[in-house]
């Protein structure tokens, strides 16, 4: 592996028509790996510190991107709720399958909902929320795309734009890599888990990209285990 640039090869996920039981085992695999290795935590430690800015007399407004199998908007409305901090969840996903298979799964959290949308689409970009959160999803895009994709988030939330996303590092891909073949994996997260590390970022991709973007009001933060914290806050 060339470690020194992003890899380029598509992930298995990123093909908008899967829909199968494997899928659905993926999605339980991804939300036991961010539960055991403290991926949540990237987003709350955030929101924690941006919470004295949340709106005092209505609901936060949080869009989740890309946001799968919904487990994180659940790990987001139970963090809520033990924080009595009212929120309005939406979860927005391009895949049918997976908007229909979070929706089942978070019956019982009526704070989210979930749209099918396609996040370069008007209908979307028109619409505003107070935070933007995405998850292990910036590194789908080229670099080309996600520049764009940072100017629009950076317009649409009135708050800030937290972004949690893998570090491309040996030790993480090697790690992700026999983990998922030692615990017996799916075939997706075997292809895939290693993969989204090849294609994630180091400090200076991200230093770059935010400065293409144009955007200078932002933090950036190594966390545990092989994550990035960014959090884009409005222009002064």
């Amino acid at each position: 592996m060339n470690f020194t640039r992003r890899a380029t090869e598509s992930e298995l996920m990123d093909d908008l028509t899967l829909a199968s039981d494997a899928l659905r085992q993926n999605l339980d695999e991804l939300e036991l790996i961010n539960t055991r290795l403290g991926g949540y935590s990237v987003l709350t430690d955030a929101l924690t510190h941006l919470q004295p800015h949340f709106p005092p007399n209505r609901p936060l407004h949080l869009a989740d991107l890309g946001s799968g199998g919904g487990d994180t908007l659940r790990y987001l409305a139970r963090w809520a709720r033990r924080h009595q901090v009212p929120v309005v969840l939406t979860g927005i996903d391009a895949n049918a399958f997976m908007v229909e298979y979070a929706g089942e799964k978070s019956r019982s959290y009526p704070e989210i909902t979930f749209q099918q949308q396609d996040i370069f689409a008007a209908e979307f970009q028109q619409q505003a929320f107070d935070v933007l959160t995405c998850s292990l999803f910036c590194h789908h895009f080229p670099d080309e795309q996600l520049i764009q994709l940072l100017r629009q988030w950076q317009q649409q939330a009135s708050l800030a734009v937290i972004i949690n996303d893998l570090h491309r590092h040996p030790l993480a891909y090697y790690s992700i890599k026999w983990l998922t073949r030692l615990l017996g994996g799916s075939y997706l997260v075997q292809h895939d888990a290693p993969l989204s590390v090849a294609r994630a970022f180091t400090r200076q991709d991200w230093q770059q990209l935010l400065q293409q973007a144009g955007i200078r009001n932002y933090t950036l933060r190594w966390r545990w285990a092989f994550r990035w914290q960014v959090v884009i806050l409005k222009e002064a």
